[in-house]
């Protein structure tokens, strides 16, 4: 019975740490401009890959008239670690949600346009507010980096096409901080 103990408990470590769920693989943050960089007092501790879309409405230009404009209303998108494992969502606020329940909004500090005009930019965010006691409950900051497409429609914007909404692919990878302990 004893051995029968031991080798469950053996093969369940070898089990999680060969699943990531022991240990995991070192996050390593990631080359930005110094401008995108958190704080000396905080520590990266999540990466989340997100891939889903940019969404943006063509709108009247307030104070312009006949003047419109594609304007941003929020992404959709599914936030996954390096495994492909769900962590949660992304969605207007702009906020983070795990899947545990705890969320994070971010506020716009810094921005770098990237090495790609066809992309998104990339953007420094603070903690604005946070919820729940999971996940992202602890965040300060958030990296978004590695952005591929989600820029705003290249057709034509008008009268002909007001409210319009366009949904646009886009990738990134989040980098999540909180202060260090």
């Amino acid at each position: 019975m004893r051995l029968s103990l031991i080798l469950v408990y053996a093969l369940s470590a070898a089990f999680l740490a060969g699943s990531g769920c022991a240990s995991g693989p070192t996050i390593t943050p990631p080359e930005v401009p110094a401008n995108l960089r958190p704080s000396s007092g905080e520590v990266l501790f999540l990466e989340a890959r997100a891939s889903g879309v940019q969404i943006y409405e063509c709108v009247l230009k307030p104070g312009q008239p006949p003047t419109y404009d594609w304007t941003f209303k929020g992404p959709e998108a599914a936030l996954v670690d390096r495994s492909g494992h769900s962590l949660g969502k992304h969605y207007a606020g702009p906020t983070w949600e795990s899947n545990d329940g705890s969320s994070v909004v971010g506020e716009v500090k810094a921005h770098d346009s990237g090495p790609s005009a066809n992309a998104i930019p990339w953007l420094l965010l603070t903690a604005k507010a946070t919820a729940g006691s999971g996940t992202f409950s602890a965040t300060t900051s958030i990296q978004r980096v590695r952005t591929v497409g989600g820029v705003a429609p290249s057709e034509a914007c008008g009268a002909s096409n007001a409210a319009q909404v366009a949904r646009v692919p886009y990738t990134a990878t989040y980098y999540f901080y909180r202060a260090a302990r």
